[in-house]
């Protein structure tokens, strides 16, 4: 297989039948070997966290199947952490959305002097940032998007409209075992005319707390398939 592309914590290859492969990696993104969603860097390894990632975005993307909310997801293997997705295009050079329900990490270390850690943000608050880690993943609105030609403002909606949609899907599930969904990362891209939910929907994309204590990313997706 071609390989596309190497990230943080996945690796992308080419198939033969046009579609693309996944492989993930047990990476994590973090600061001083503590795990951190909202960090732009591979801060830590976390032995079987691909496996993990993989086996919960399986779990989220059948859900959205379910749902009538369309991906890029195809297949998986877990035991090879691989994932056959659809080919799709990303905007500019790689863009990724948050959705935050409860305001912490970078989002306090912005606007600290406004807003308390742990303060809800109702009905959920969305915010971009370009993939770009010498420039810190900076942050862009669907304005911006659209005076750099990255995305029209049709699209972005589209977009906000999608990751509140799927935000609310996986809060609601967590909600069910006892746990509260805080932040929430996600990647679209542009496939057959229309903005589609591509990457992960992984443990290690999500901020998630169980009463006062935050749940490992390992941890989080044994909670989730073997409840």
């Amino acid at each position: 297989m071609k390989k596309l592309y190497e990230g943080k914590t996945k690796d992308v290859f080419e198939l033969e039948n046009g579609n693309v492969l996944l492989k993930f990696k047990d990476d994590c993104t973090g600061k001083d070997g503590v795990f951190d969603p909202g960090e732009n860097t591979v801060g830590l390894t976390i032995e079987g966290i691909g496996k993990a990632n993989l086996q919960t975005s399986v779990y989220y993307f059948e859900m959205l199947k379910q749902a009538g909310i369309k991906t890029h997801y195809v297949s998986a293997n877990v035991d090879d952490a691989t994932m056959e997705v659809l080919p799709a295009t990303v905007f500019g050079h790689g863009l990724e959305v948050i959705c935050r329900l409860v305001a912490t990490g970078s989002f306090i270390r912005r606007y600290g002097e406004y807003i308390a850690d742990g303060t809800p943000l109702e009905g959920g608050y969305v915010e971009c940032t370009f993939k770009n880690d010498a420039k810190g993943d900076p942050l862009v609105t669907g304005e911006g998007l659209a005076a750099l030609g990255v995305m029209s403002p049709e699209l972005f909606e589209s977009m906000k409209k999608q990751t509140l949609a799927i935000t609310k899907i996986v809060a609601d599930d967590l909600k069910t075992i006892g746990l509260d969904l805080w932040d929430i990362k996600f990647e679209f891209g542009y496939n057959n005319g229309e903005v589609i939910l591509i990457d992960e929907i992984a443990s290690g994309n999500m901020r998630v707390y169980k009463g006062d204590t935050i749940v490992e990313p390992v941890e989080l997706t044994k909670l989730i398939l073997n409840r």
